[in-house]
Order: C-alpha cells, then structure tokens, then sequence
C-alpha cells in the first residue's frame, strides 16, 4: 500500500487506527487494562517532570512520522521541538519514544519499528516496558548507530538523559494487578 491510499484507509475508517510500515499496514488493536494503567502512568509522570519546560508529552493518539513510509502511534512519546506543536497530523521530532510491551506487538515493538526509530535523529531512548513482570529496558543513542541497554526492576530509578529526568521503575507500574504465578 502507498502513504496516499494509507491515508484514504485512515479516512474510511476512523474507529480504528493503523500504523503504516514501509508499504505495510498494522491494525491497533486496544490494550489491555494493565496496558492502559501503564501507559497513562508514563504519560503522567513524565507530565508533572517536564510540567515547566518546552518538551510536550503525547499519548498513542498522536502519530510519529519517522519517514515519508512510516507512521507509528507509540504508546507514549515525548518532543521538545517546537517544530512539532505546528504538526497538523504528526509529530516527526520526537526525542524519546515508550512502548508498552503485549504479544501480539512485542516482535514489531523490538524488530521494525526499532529499526524505524534509529533512523530517527531526534530520538535519543526508547523504553520498552513488559506488562506481566516489573522490568523496563531502555535503550540510549550514545552515538550515531551505537545504542546501549539499561534494564530496570521495580526499585530501581531510571534516568532519562535527553530529558533530564529521574523517576522510579515501581511507579510506572502503580494500581497494575499481577496475576499470582500458580504452579501445579
């Protein structure tokens, strides 16, 4: 499919959002309420720590346009450009993107849109974050193709070098149930 006959698709049907992928196109299909809470509580807490500065916080509803033939809905991504509060239909300068992890998603999350978002200058982390166990990884552009990977448990703080900001693991996961592990 081409980014023209994406965007027909996009009119035709706007009670569902797609993400388009190098002529590919994904459906999004809802979360689940653990999906909901965490990324709400990201969005949040990145909210009040960048609350008096520039840099403007997004939820899945705002499309990052990484190329001319990719356009994702991130869970949550943040910009500090102010080219981007001009955007009338996408971002395209975010600095950092967070994706809340589910199985039907975490082989796309890890694998191409990966790739997408290291072609992507402005970004500089990713937070991949596991929605059945307390663990965020994020990975940091430490150079132009040389990205490191920290990952997190629940007391641990993690820092968002791009954005200048501290926060703990075990907030992002705040009001998540988890189902006790039974064993036979």
């Amino acid at each position: 499919m081409n980014v023209e006959e994406f965007f027909k698709l996009r009119e035709s049907d706007p009670d569902h959002r797609y993400e388009y992928i190098d002529g590919e196109v994904y459906m999004i299909a809802g979360g689940t309420p653990n999906h909901s809470i965490i990324g709400s509580n990201v969005g949040r807490i990145l909210g009040n720590l960048l609350e008096n500065r520039s840099c403007i916080v997004y939820n899945s509803d705002v499309y990052v346009q990484l190329a001319e033939n990719a356009r994702v809905c991130p869970d949550v991504s943040v910009s500090c450009d102010p080219r981007d509060r001009k955007a009338p239909e996408a971002i395209q300068y975010p600095r950092v993107i967070v994706e809340v992890l589910s199985p039907g998603t975490e082989a796309r999350d890890r694998g191409i849109k990966f790739a997408k978002y290291r072609t992507c200058p402005s970004i500089q982390e990713y937070l991949l974050i596991n929605p059945e166990r307390k663990e965020v990884e994020l990975f940091r552009r430490e150079k132009e193709n040389l990205w490191t990977i920290w990952t997190f448990g629940p007391g641990d703080q993690i820092e968002l070098t791009s954005l200048g900001v501290r926060f703990l693991a075990a907030d992002i996961y705040k009001k998540v149930y988890f189902q006790e592990a039974s064993y036979v």
